[in-house]
């Protein structure tokens, strides 16, 4: 069995400073092998050049170019004798020595310092490309495609950038708005044939003249064209809940919840679902329809899909960081965790893929979240150990 390790990947503002810090110091390095290479050469030839004679006081000077001129005695210690010339050699080492060492110590310095700088040059050139990041994540999170960066500035790489961004952003935009247009248009035309169809099946069933088998027929069409509508309604309730809220009221959850609750109170005594409520104040801002309809969805759904004899639980809280939080709690058959996400998209259904008409569209979960999103909220279910889901929707002060 072989075994990789993997290094963590450095953030890009290390790594580029990293690199300055490397560069400069490679840089540096150079510099100071070529002078060096330079102050050796030029030593060397100085002495070659120069005469020299030791002083009284056993140091190293130049003999005056007067004295070398005239007719003596040679100075004791002239150029050329064995003993100079290891003075020169020490003096040349000495002094290359010390160029390294004290160059070496500054270009540490320098070094320490140059990086230093250069992180701050990364942060400043990364600050676009955070600047475009975060607007990605405020997107996503709030499902805001009108958001755009609109960069001024010279037409460099990082303006174009941004103006990809907010040009793909804009078709993005675009297409959303056709769609839910699409949807819209298209679930009101499609509800005016359908009520025209119950009338003219209603007004055949009251008919004297009308047989068993027909009032049968009408009776199973009257079905059908029920779950239509309702499908119907629940694209039209997914494409306004998609869209945001633009005029939004102070609303409280537990003053919602307490009257979404009596509206269910018949269809869970008819199931015989207890219906339980737990709610305290917890305000939130938005539109008091549609975020009515998130109760009644849950509640439906709870109530729908439960055991003989099991129970509802509604309840409201706000945390402490002010958030306003909405649970509905029931038992019911089992569900997996790895199926949880897949209840949230539309036509979907647990234990089944757009089957099983009679209890539903398959579009009550996935309105909740469209709604939730729409406020800046979100969705989260968890499944109950011994049966039943939790779900939870969390929506801002």
């Amino acid at each position: 069995m072989r075994l990789t390790l993997r290094l963590p990947r450095l953030p890009i503002r290390v790594r580029l400073t990293l690199l300055y810090g490397a560069l400069f110091m490679a840089c540096g390095v150079i510099l100071l092998g070529v002078t060096y290479l330079l102050l050796d050469a030029g030593l060397t030839d100085r002495f070659d050049g120069v005469a020299l004679q030791i002083t009284k006081e056993g140091g190293i000077a130049p003999v005056p170019e007067a004295s070398t001129n005239l007719p003596s005695e040679p100075a004791a210690g002239l150029a050329g004798s064995p003993e100079l010339r290891e003075l020169q050699d020490r003096y040349r080492a000495a002094t290359l020595q010390s160029l390294l060492r004290q160059g070496a110590l500054a270009l540490g310095v320098l070094t320490v310092v140059a990086t230093l700088f250069g992180y701050l040059m990364a942060g400043r050139v990364l600050r676009p490309l955070n600047r475009i990041s975060q607007t990605a994540r405020r997107i996503t999170s709030r499902g805001d495609l009108s958001e755009r960066l609109a960069f001024t500035g010279p037409r460099d790489e990082v303006i174009q950038l941004a103006d990809t961004f907010d040009s793909m952003m804009g078709r993005l935009q675009k297409s959303f708005q056709d769609q839910q247009r699409f949807i819209a248009d298209a679930s009101h035309e499609l509800r005016t044939p359908l009520a025209i169809n119950r009338t003219l099946i209603e007004v055949a069933l009251r008919r004297k003249t009308a047989t068993e088998d027909t009032k049968r027929l009408g009776t199973s069409l009257l079905a059908v064209n029920e779950r239509n509508e309702r499908l119907i309604n629940g694209l039209l309730a997914l494409a306004r809940g998609e869209t945001e809220v633009a005029n939004r009221t102070p609303v409280d959850l537990a003053e919602l919840a307490r009257h979404t609750a009596e509206l269910h109170q018949s269809q869970a005594a008819e199931a015989g679902i207890g219906l339980r409520l737990d709610t305290r104040p917890a305000t939130t801002s938005g539109n008091a329809v549609m975020l009515e309809r998130i109760i009644h969805n849950l509640l439906e759904n709870a109530i729908r899909y439960n055991e003989p004899n099991g129970w509802v639980r509604l309840t409201t809280r706000t945390t402490p960081h002010g958030a306003a939080t909405l649970t509905v709690e029931n038992t019911g058959p089992v569900v997996a965790r790895q199926d949880i996400e897949a209840l949230f998209q539309p036509f979907r259904r647990l234990g089944a893929d757009r089957t099983d008409s009679e209890r539903g569209s398959g579009l009550g979960l996935a309105i909740v979240r469209a709604i939730a999103r729409s406020h800046d909220g979100d969705v989260t279910a968890a499944p109950r150990e011994r049966g039943g889901l939790m779900v939870t929707t969390t929506l801002p002060r």
